[in-house]
C-alpha cells in the first residue's frame, strides 16, 4: 500500500494527473498554467461545472473509483441535457492532509476508466489542500453545433414533457443508505448502482437537437427540476404521476408505500433527460429511443400558467411534499 503524507503537489500531479490527460494535445502533459481546447469549425462551445463535497454529495466510504466516475458521469449529464459532444475537463482536487495515496491512486483509476469510456480526457485544473474533507469539482467541455445546444427556456405551450430512463432509484438508493428503510438485497443493489454510478444519456441528448424545444438533466429531482423548465420558459409543467416511470426493484415498493411517491418525485441523482417536444414529433422521439436503447416515456405536458402540477391519472392533484435538494434553504444529502 501507497504510504500517507510523503507525496508534494507536483509529484502528486506527475504520479495520479498527468498520466489522465495523455490523449489531450491542448493539456501539455499538465506542465504548463493553462491548457488550449478547440472545438470544431462551425461549432459552439459548451461549458458546465460541477462540484462535490464529501459529507453533502458524498462519503468518502462511498469508495475513491465510484466518487471519481460519478464526479465525471454528472458533468457529462449537463453536456448530455445541451446535446452536446463531449471534449474533455478539467479538474479541481481538495485533498486534506496528509494525502491518503491509496485513496488517491483508486481515485486516478476510476477517473481513467470513465474517461476511457466516455472519450474524455483531463486538461488540466488545480490540486490544493482542504482544511476540512474531500473538495472536488470538474469544469467539462463539449461543442454543439452552431445555434443548436437544447436550453431549458425553449418549452412551448402544447408541447409533450417526457423523461429518459427511469426516475427516483438514487432517491430510494440514499434512503436505504441512511438506514431509514430496509429493501430485498437485489433492490439495494440496484438503487445503490444508480446512486453512485448515473448513466448520462449523451447519445439521447444529441439525438433531440432540433426535436426537443427545451431540455435539461433531473439532477436536484424530477418536480423541482422541472420547475426550472416552467419557470425559463414561463409556462405551467403538468405532470401525470401515473405516467412517471419507475424501476422494476422500485415499483413494487411503491404499490406498498403510496408515500415513497415523495421520495421517488421530490428526489434528486437520477440523471435522467427531461424534455419537452411538440405532439407532433412523437414518432421521433419513439426512433430515438429505439436508436439509443434509452427508454423514454411522455409524463405530462406544458400549458400556460406557472409552477408545476402533479396529477393523478383522473386529473387529482398530488401534494409532494420533498421540494428536490437546494444546497441552501432545501432538502438533505447523504450527510442529512
Amino acid at each position: 500500500m501507497a504510504g500517507r503524507g510523503s507525496l508534494g503537489e507536483f509529484e502528486l500531479i506527475a504520479r495520479y494527473l498527468a498520466p489522465l490527460a495523455a490523449d489531450a494535445p491542448g493539456a501539455f502533459g499538465l506542465e504548463d498554467d493553462a491548457a488550449v481546447i478547440a472545438a470544431p469549425a462551425d461549432s459552439d462551445l459548451v461549458v458546465t461545472t460541477d462540484a462535490m463535497v464529501e459529507g453533502i454529495h458524498f462519503l468518502k466510504t462511498d469508495g475513491a473509483g465510484r466518487i471519481a466516475r460519478k464526479l465525471l458521469r454528472v458533468n457529462l449529464s449537463d453536456l448530455a441535457a445541451k446535446g452536446a459532444e463531449p471534449i474533455g475537463y478539467q479538474l479541481v482536487l481538495g485533498l486534506p492532509a496528509p494525502v491518503d495515496e491509496a485513496w488517491l491512486a483508486d481515485f486516478a483509476a476510476g477517473l481513467a476508466q470513465d474517461q476511457q469510456e466516455f472519450a474524455f480526457p483531463l486538461y488540466g485544473g488545480d490540486t490544493i489542500r482542504s482544511p476540512s474533507g474531500l473538495m472536488l469539482a470538474v469544469t467539462a467541455f463539449g461543442h454543439v453545433q452552431k445555434g443548436g445546444v437544447l436550453q431549458r427556456s425553449g418549452g412551448q405551450a402544447g408541447d409533450d414533457l417526457y423523461v429518459t430512463g427511469t426516475i427516483g432509484d438514487a432517491a430510494l438508493g440514499l434512503e436505504v443508505k441512511l438506514k431509514r428503510r430496509p429493501v430485498p438485497a437485489a433492490a439495494a443493489a440496484a438503487f445503490d448502482a444508480r446512486l453512485h454510478l448515473p448513466t448520462p444519456r449523451l447519445a439521447v441528448g444529441r439525438a433531440l437537437r432540433g426535436t426537443a424545444h427545451a431540455a435539461m438533466d433531473v439532477s436536484d429531482g424530477l418536480v423541482q427540476d422541472a420547475g426550472h423548465i416552467a419557470s425559463a420558459s414561463g409556462l405551467r409543467v403538468v405532470i401525470d404521476a401515473s405516467l412517471v416511470p419507475f424501476s422494476d426493484a422500485a415499483r413494487p415498493l411503491v404499490a406498498q408505500d403510496t408515500g415513497l411517491l415523495d421520495v421517488m418525485l421530490g428526489g434528486g441523482d437520477d440523471y435522467e433527460l427531461l424534455f419537452s417536444a411538440s405532439p407532433r414529433n412523437a414518432a421521433s422521439i419513439r426512433q430515438i429511443a429505439m436508436a439509443t436503447g434509452v427508454a423514454i416515456t411522455r409524463i405530462g405536458r406544458l400549458e400556460a400558467g406557472s409552477g408545476v402540477l402533479v396529477e393523478t391519472a383522473d386529473g387529482r392533484p398530488i401534494t409532494v411534499g420533498r421540494a428536490g435538494f437546494q444546497h441552501f434553504g432545501g432538502g438533505g444529502a447523504c450527510g442529512e
